[in-house]
Formats: C-alpha cells, sequence, structure tokens
C-alpha cells in the first residue's frame, strides 16, 4: 500500500500544479493548453477525491485501534463498534483506488464521432439504425452532452441506412467507445403482416476526436469535393454547393458533411472527422496486425456477430461481453443507459487489472 500512496501523493500535487496553472493569466488566454489541462484534471480529479477519503478513512480507524486500548471499557467498546465499520470501508476505498489507477486510453476524456449503419435485415435494420441514434441522442442529452448529426442519408422506411454525428462532452468517448460492434434486434417488424419475430443488426462505430497537433494528415493526401446537400437542412439545401466530401486516398475513408450551415463550417467537421478517422484506422492497423479496422472494431454486421441483443418481446437487453442482462429494454433504448455503461467500464477495469480486455 505504501507505493500506492507514494504514487497517489504524486497524482495530488500533479492536480494541484494543474489547477495553479489553470490561473495563470498566460495559460487562460491559451484555449488549446486550457482545455488539455482540463481534460487531465478531469481525470485526475476523482482519483484524488478517493484517496481523500481513504486517508479520512484510514487516519480514523488508526485513531480507533488506539482508542480500543483504552482502560475505559465503553470507550474499548465503542471503538471496536468504530472498526468493525471502517476496516470494510477502508478495504472498499483501497478497491476503487486500484480500479482507478488502471492506465486509462488517453482519449478516454475526448469528444466522439459516432457512425450507425444498417446492416443485415433490409428496411427493419435501418429502422434499428433510427432507433439506436435516438437512444443515444437521449443518453447524451441526460448528460448535457451535445450533439451534431454531420450527415444523413435516410431509409424510406424510417431510420438511416447511415447517420454520422459528434457528441461533444466531458468523457464522451471513453463512455461511448464500448458501443462500437454489431447491435442486434429481435422483434416483430411494423412491415411484418404475420406477426412473426426478425431478427437485424445494426453497427456502430465510435472513435475519438484529436487534437490537432496530435496527428498529422497530409493535405496532398486529401481529395475534397464539394455538392449541393440533399435532404432536410434549411433554405440552403439544394441551392448552394454547401456539402462537403472528403476522400482520403491511401486508406480510402470517405467523410461527408452536409448538416452545416455554410461549406466553410461542413468543411472544417468534414477535416476534423476524417483526421480523427485516419488515426484510428492507423491505431488500429498497429493494434489488430494489419487487420482492416471496420472488420475488427465493428464486424460485418452479420446476424452472428452481435455485442449486444435488444430482444423486445422479452423487454430485455443483453450485452454479451460482459454477461449484462436487464429486462428493461424499454428503459434502455429510451436513453437511461448510465447502469450499462458504469457496469461495462468497471468490467473494462477489471479485465486490465487481469491483462485482459473486454
Amino acid at each position: 500500500m505504501a507505493k500506492m500512496e507514494d504514487r497517489l501523493d504524486k497524482l495530488e500535487a500533479r492536480l494541484d500544479e494543474i489547477n495553479n496553472q489553470m490561473m495563470d493569466p498566460a495559460v487562460l488566454s491559451d484555449r488549446r493548453t486550457m482545455a488539455k489541462l482540463g481534460r487531465e484534471a478531469n481525470e485526475l480529479t476523482p482519483i484524488v477525491d478517493t484517496y481523500n477519503e481513504y486517508k479520512k478513512t484510514r487516519d480514523s480507524l488508526t485513531e480507533a485501534k488506539e482508542l480500543s486500548k483504552d482502560h475505559d471499557k465503553e470507550i474499548r467498546e465503542m471503538a471496536m463498534m468504530e472498526i468493525e465499520e471502517l476496516e470494510p470501508l477502508l478495504q472498499e476505498q483501497i478497491d476503487k483506488l486500484e480500479l482507478l489507477l488502471v492506465p486509462t486510453d488517453p482519449n478516454d476524456s475526448h469528444n466522439a464521432f459516432m457512425e450507425i449503419r444498417g446492416a443485415a435485415g433490409g428496411d427493419e435494420a435501418n429502422i434499428f439504425a433510427g432507433d439506436l441514434f435516438r437512444m443515444y441522442n437521449k443518453y447524451a442529452e441526460s448528460k448535457g452532452w451535445k450533439v451534431e448529426v454531420s450527415d444523413a442519408e435516410d431509409s424510406e422506411a424510417g431510420g438511416y441506412s447511415l447517420i454520422c454525428f459528434k457528441v461533444t462532452g466531458q468523457h464522451a468517448y471513453g463512455t461511448l467507445k464500448f458501443e462500437s460492434g454489431s447491435h442486434r434486434v429481435q422483434r416483430v417488424p411494423k412491415t411484418e403482416s404475420q406477426g412473426r419475430i426478425q431478427t437485424s443488426t445494426a453497427t456502430v462505430l465510435c472513435y475519438p476526436e484529436i487534437d490537432e497537433e496530435d496527428f498529422d494528415i497530409d493535405m496532398n493526401d486529401l481529395e475534397i469535393e464539394t455538392m449541393r446537400a440533399s435532404g432536410a437542412g434549411g433554405q440552403h439545401v439544394n441551392k448552394t454547393d454547401s456539402a462537403v466530401r472528403i476522400i482520403h486516398k491511401p486508406t480510402g475513408i470517405i467523410v461527408k458533411c452536409q448538416d452545416g450551415r455554410s461549406q466553410h463550417e461542413n468543411r472544417a467537421t468534414a477535416l476534423a472527422t476524417i483526421a480523427a478517422r485516419v488515426k484510428e484506422e492507423h491505431q488500429r492497423e498497429i493494434d489488430a496486425k494489419n487487420e482492416s479496422e471496420r472488420k475488427m472494431k465493428v464486424g460485418t454486421g452479420d446476424r452472428a456477430e452481435k455485442i449486444r441483443t435488444y430482444n423486445y418481446p422479452q423487454n430485455r437487453v443483453t450485452d454479451h461481453r460482459i454477461g449484462y442482462n436487464v429486462n428493461q429494454l424499454d428503459r434502455i433504448v429510451d436513453g437511461r443507459l448510465e447502469d450499462l455503461m458504469q457496469a461495462l467500464s468497471l468490467a473494462d477495469q477489471k479485465a486490465k487489472l487481469a491483462g485482459e480486455s473486454i
């Protein structure tokens, strides 16, 4: 425990240093530095807060143990009662600190880009993709996060064949990164006249927004096209070439942005998105020994590949990676995801302690 306390003392000192730096007028005027320091402070604060709680409990326990040796019987009995309460609390705080000290992805504090695509199941898959988008949108609202749609391909039957959006908020990527993969739905489609249950899928991809200085992208590798936006969006739609499509020629990654109010806004969003996508692809190649990113992270969308199943007849949601089952599908699709997200985060921390992954 002494080594852990030494490490925690250093983290506490670092948080004090960050807080002092953020009061410096020179730093206050530097938006990028303030953002980096703010993210680091957000990562350290729960660790330091838990450490302070641990120290209070530790000191109280030490005092109680001293009092348990007192000559007065009543004082000894009160001290023993306090020890019985404090010892399990102290162990609980130690366990929590061990999890909090597990190395985190440096991108966890970043904003998130997400893509949802209808996969196996035709129209029903696209409708389900729309349901997933609404689920994430409502969850983001409950967290006070901002959702900005950059591109959407509507499906005639409802939902989307593709929808791309950015989620801006504290720890957005760290929370939503576990959503990448194939999501499976089992229900009776609205178009099914015989009342038969159909299984369909939609794929979700989540990747972090990156700082400009963290990853350089060669503008010569980009093919940038402008075109007229399509679909809902205001008076500019189909009247000006406001939509922007960018192709990263070495990887073939394509990003389209059309929901901004101007070509300049769409270009900036598309450039930020493709930089994040290219970095994510590069990292995926390293981690997966050159296996393609989408195959590794999202899968093919086949019904047999799934990270989670949404079973409407039984009102049940099952996350297959961590064995999480809850008969509250109606709450989940309404965006009340906090318990599920916490379960995934805890399972990930425990897996990392064991040198594994969920």
